[in-house]
């Protein structure tokens, strides 16, 4: 069945999409093949879940109800690409994958110099929920129990009084607008349970009430209850992905177009997840992935993958560390096959696939930097290209070689490098029929005419009879000048 669209409603459709429309028909996507990008997505979902080790949590006892079994990884780009596999719709809760967002909010909110008066930016080097202080008496990172619960004070103290139902609904409807209005939820349940087996959290409450960590006038019960209600909030692994786009997309969501979070607050709150974020597993994960990411005991991994996209992984078995076993080995897997990791873009680094390169622009540019080179002379920069494995009988738009290119402008060298070292076919001829033999005798390079001639006599007799004659030509021409 054919729908027709009158023009209003044409206009209505397409109006407040032009942009994306736009970069769909032009392909001007951050990910250009999007469909290639999801078989290897799709793939490497598929080796995750052959991984069978790890335990649901069951210190918080709705966790422990979790079938093992689970797995759903979803992502989308700056740009609003999205793709899910697997169990991408059933709602779990961030547990700690929370701590980054209330960390951006208090950031965004507060400054970033507030903020840092009551929370440090160091790893801590000990366990998540330790009892433990930096050497300013402050919770050492905004990522550990410690700090959330600090900024959880912090948050309900500056909600001007503000009773913790109203303050928790003002973050939710954050998260909402970090998420593109996608589903952000609440399970009562687990908040029930975080209550009454938070012992160690009222401890936790209790030595930095003790050490003077919270603002002024802080109530640190209410606190606690704020903390808990935030581990609480829930998510799908498909909603989650455009929270970790937004941050991905420097606090702007690809889903709205709203900002959402400033850049500094997107900037700092990246940087700790990066070095932070994975509990004792932080190191290992930045030297192996080099990505910002967050990871919680519901078995979610937030990973963002700056200026490109945001991936929720999510599996509940956990790894003695408290990481996601299946969620892991997706992100080393990811990482393993594209240039995603911190530092893969340093010159000379292995090669891996950069879904981000437009194969038409990368072509283009190539041609236009070999042909400049060979215009200039510039042996330098030949040499490297032809180490960089850059096809070197590349042909421009009227079917010139870089070695046509020489040739007319007299580069001695270049030629002898282009014929010599890279074995330049000098045969080939343009779209004019010219050969760059041809030309240059046409521009009277001696030089260069007799370096190639004595390069296809050694090496490759003259294809035609009529290269011969040309040459006869040249000879006679310049006998009688």
């Amino acid at each position: 069945m054919k729908m027709k669209f009158s023009s209003p409603a044409s206009e209505r459709c397409v109006g407040n999409n032009i942009m994306l429309l736009t970069k769909a028909f032009r392909k001007k996507f951050i990910i250009p093949d999007f469909e290639q990008l999801t078989q290897h997505i799709n793939r490497m979902y598929d080796n995750a879940q052959q991984q069978e080790a790890g335990q649901v949590a069951d210190y918080i006892p709705q966790l422990a109800k979790f079938s093992p079994d689970l797995w759903g990884v979803s992502l989308c780009t700056i740009d609003g690409q999205r793709h899910s596999v697997g169990d991408t719709k059933v709602p779990f809760c961030l547990q700690s994958c929370v701590k980054p967002l209330e960390y951006a909010i208090a950031l965004h909110e507060f400054g970033s110099e507030h903020v840092h008066q009551f929370v440090g930016k160091e790893p801590s080097g000990f366990k998540f929920n330790k009892l433990s202080l930096n050497d300013e008496d402050k919770p050492h990172n905004p990522m550990v129990n410690a700090g959330a619960i600090v900024l959880s004070s912090l948050i309900k103290v500056k909600s001007k009084g503000m009773s913790t139902l109203n303050t928790f609904v003002v973050v939710i409807n954050f998260l909402k607008s970090l998420a593109g209005s996608e589903y952000v939820g609440f399970s009562n349940a687990t908040f029930q349970s975080e209550r009454d087996t938070g012992d160690r959290n009222y401890a936790i409450g209790y030595y930095l009430k003790e050490k003077k960590c919270f603002p002024d006038t802080a109530d640190m019960t209410a606190a606690l209850d704020f903390y808990f209600q935030l581990c609480s909030i829930e998510v799908t692994c498909e909603s989650g992905s455009v929270i970790a786009a937004t941050l991905a997309n420097g606090g702007i969501c690809p889903i709205t177009g709203e900002r959402v979070l400033s850049a500094e607050a997107v900037r700092n709150t990246l940087s700790l997840m990066h070095s932070c974020g994975m509990y004792d597993f932080s190191g290992q994960f930045a030297f192996h992935v080099g990505l910002p990411a967050k990871s919680g005991v519901s078995g979610a991994v937030l990973l963002v993958v700056p200026n490109v996209m945001g991936i929720m992984c999510w599996s509940p078995p956990l790894d003695r560390l408290g990481n996601s076993v299946r969620g892991i080995h997706f992100c080393q897997e990811l990482v393993s096959h594209f240039n995603f990791h911190n530092y893969d873009n340093l010159r000379h680094f292995t090669k891996k696939h950069d879904p981000r390169n437009r194969s038409d622009e990368d072509s283009n540019k190539s041609v236009v930097n070999l042909m400049f080179a060979a215009y200039s002379g510039d042996l330098t920069a030949l040499r490297r290209f032809a180490l960089s494995a850059v096809n070197m009988e590349q042909r421009d738009y009227d079917s010139r070689t870089a070695l046509h290119v020489a040739a007319s402008e007299g580069h001695v060298e270049v030629v002898v490098f282009l014929t010599e070292v890279c074995k330049v076919n000098p045969h080939m001829k343009d779209r004019w029929g010219n050969t760059p033999l041809d030309d240059a005798m046409q521009f009277g390079h001696d030089v260069v005419v007799s370096a190639l001639q004595e390069y296809i006599d050694g090496n490759a007799p003259c294809n035609t009879e009529e290269q011969k004659t040309t040459l006869d030509m040249y000879s006679t021409l310049k006998s009688i000048v």
